[in-house]
């Protein structure tokens, strides 16, 4: 089965032909999304369905079919991820509209969380509030972590169900998530992505008589709260950067105060994370980094390991590598590793597993019809 996924950002589209599997063919667009998406679908031959990812989906656990109906839910959520949901939408109208009769799967970061136990998912609100379940935390960077936790099984040739670790996911956005027996158990980001540890330009978790502080004060409305914490925070907001961990370092070398102390809030808020996120488990089989600064940047992640001794983590010499690898240094009593994101493996996985119980749904529905006529 030839798959054409779809990965949009807030101004960039990676796009990727899987078939069978196996990734045959990759490209990315920094440019107006529609623009992109047309170029994307014209790049390879017709494909046998396109998945979407989704930051949200609500209350949805698996990929679903896009239609009319699941265009409308999705849009509902826009204000709970307004980075990135209108995009995935953009570009799932534009291959509907170019591509008649090829099923758009959706495929939501939320899912892998769907199921967290109740103390996990749980906000400490009047139960009024909370009666439906919609003020919740849902996490996100689902995609990500569960292709990480099977490549990381895989690597340490131990089974999924077998396993208890914590994967960060660490790029733009930053999220660390406790995961026992292949199920997401804890995360660190909430209702929204802006909950966790300090990201590139969002906040993370800031204390909430903070924000009514500064809304009281400044004076400052919803929308421009929004605007600071989600575009204007962060290592972003911190360093007076563009929020790239690059840059902030380049910065902090050239003697720039600001961004070294962003440096170190961002490094500890990950390392707090981490903590709190194995205090969720019973052990720690492995830790897992994952994501563009994970690949790119592998001063941070043995910063960040190298603070984690209480962990069990004992962190070897890295170097900047493209290959899924083991960073721990031998005799660790925790297994670190990192491994490449891909996404588009898990998407192209999402989009086969729906097209496959529709192609089950048609055929019961055939034998239901043949056994009447008899």
């Amino acid at each position: 089965m030839r798959i054409l996924t779809l990965n949009p950002g807030s101004s960039s589209l990676k796009a990727a032909v899987v078939h069978d599997g196996t990734a045959v063919g990759w490209a990315a667009w920094q440019s107006e999304l529609s623009r992109a998406a047309v170029d994307a679908v014209r790049r390879w031959p017709r494909p046998d369905a396109v998945a979407v990812r989704f930051v949200h989906g609500g209350a949805q656990k698996t990929p679903v079919l896009v239609t009319d109906r699941v265009v409308a839910n999705l849009d509902r959520l826009v204000p709970l991820a307004p980075i990135h949901q209108p995009f995935s939408l953009e570009v799932a109208g534009k291959v509907r509209e170019l591509l008649p009769g090829v099923p758009v799967v959706a495929c939501f970061d939320t899912a892998f969380h769907a199921n967290l136990p109740a103390a996990s998912s749980h906000y400490p609100l009047p139960r009024e509030w909370t009666r439906q379940n919609r003020l919740r935390r849902y996490g996100f960077h689902g995609l990500s972590v569960q292709y990480a936790v099977r490549r990381t099984a895989e690597l340490l040739r131990r089974p999924v169900d077998g396993l208890q670790l914590v994967c960060a996911h660490v790029g733009a956005g930053v999220s660390v998530t406790a995961v026992r027996g292949g199920r997401s158990v804890d995360t660190s980001m909430g209702f929204t992505p802006l909950e966790g540890p300090a990201m590139a330009t969002r906040s993370g978790s800031v204390d909430p008589g903070l924000l009514l502080h500064v809304m009281k004060t400044a004076p400052m409305g919803p929308d421009e709260l929004a605007d600071a914490l989600c575009l204007r925070s962060g290592l972003a907001g911190m360093s007076g950067t563009s929020g790239d961990l690059g840059e902030v370092r380049a910065a902090a070398a050239d003697g720039n105060a600001d961004a070294a102390l962003a440096v170190e809030v961002y490094v500890h808020r990950l390392r707090r994370e981490i903590g709190a996120a194995a205090m969720s488990l019973d052990r720690l089989d492995a830790l897992v980094f994952t994501g563009g600064v994970a690949e790119y940047q592998p001063e941070t992640v043995a910063e960040v390991a190298r603070g984690l001794g209480m962990l069990g983590v004992r962190i070897g010499t890295l170097e900047q590598s493209d290959v899924d690898r083991t960073i721990s240094a031998p005799g660790s009593p925790v297994p670190v590793l990192v491994v490449r994101a891909r996404e588009d493996l898990e998407l192209a996985r999402d989009a086969e597993a729906v097209l496959a119980d529709l192609g089950n749904e048609v055929h019961r529905a055939r034998t239901a019809d043949r056994s009447e006529v008899r």
